[in-house]
Formats: C-alpha cells, structure tokens, sequence
C-alpha cells in the first residue's frame, strides 16, 4: 500500500536529518517510513547525514569533566539538542497520528 505524506511533513522529516541531527536511518526508523523513501525526499534540502548524538553515550567523562565549566558547557548544548530534536519528533509524530486517523474515519 502506498502512503501519501503531506508535504509539511514530508519537511519536518527532512529537518530531522539537515537541522537535528539524525542520521538517514534513524530518522527513518524513529517515523517508521521506509528509509528509501526518506532518501528521496532529501535531495535539495540539505546534507544527507550529519552526526548524531548517540542517546546511550554519556556526554560527561567521569567526574574531572563534570567539573569543568567548559565540559559542562557542552553538555548542556548536547542535551538542549536532544531536547530540540525530541519535541521536533513528538510534533511530527502528532501529525501523523492526526493524518492517519483522518485516514481511517
């Protein structure tokens, strides 16, 4: 079954990547659309992989570099990052609940 996306998210999926940091596949895997598809949509928009932060990795190495105001510093743009990429999703994530359920009904 082929799912049409509305452009607004197609967008807002794109900005994951280009602006928030996910790499293709783990945009992808979080929206739960098919990375190909993600893919195509990418070209135009932006680099097509930035780095992303690995959730499971801490930010901090050991207590010397909590300590450190610069060290601190880092992690806190790290996680207002995190906190931007999150809600960013929890938006997308929304409109998509909102897209299928009209789907549906």
């Amino acid at each position: 079954m082929n799912r049409k996306y509305t452009e607004e998210y197609r967008q807002a999926a794109c900005r994951l990547v280009t602006k928030e940091g996910y790499s293709r596949h783990g945009a992808a895997k979080s929206l739960g659309i098919p990375l190909a598809t993600l893919i195509s949509w990418l070209p135009g928009r932006g680099p097509a992989d930035q780095p992303c932060l690995n959730p499971g990795e801490p930010t901090a190495r050991g207590q010397a570099a909590a300590a450190d105001p610069k060290a601190m510093a880092i992690e806190i743009r790290e996680l207002q990052a995190k906190i931007r990429r999150l809600e960013m999703e929890k938006e997308i994530l929304k409109k998509a609940t909102a897209y299928f359920a009209n789907l549906h009904s």
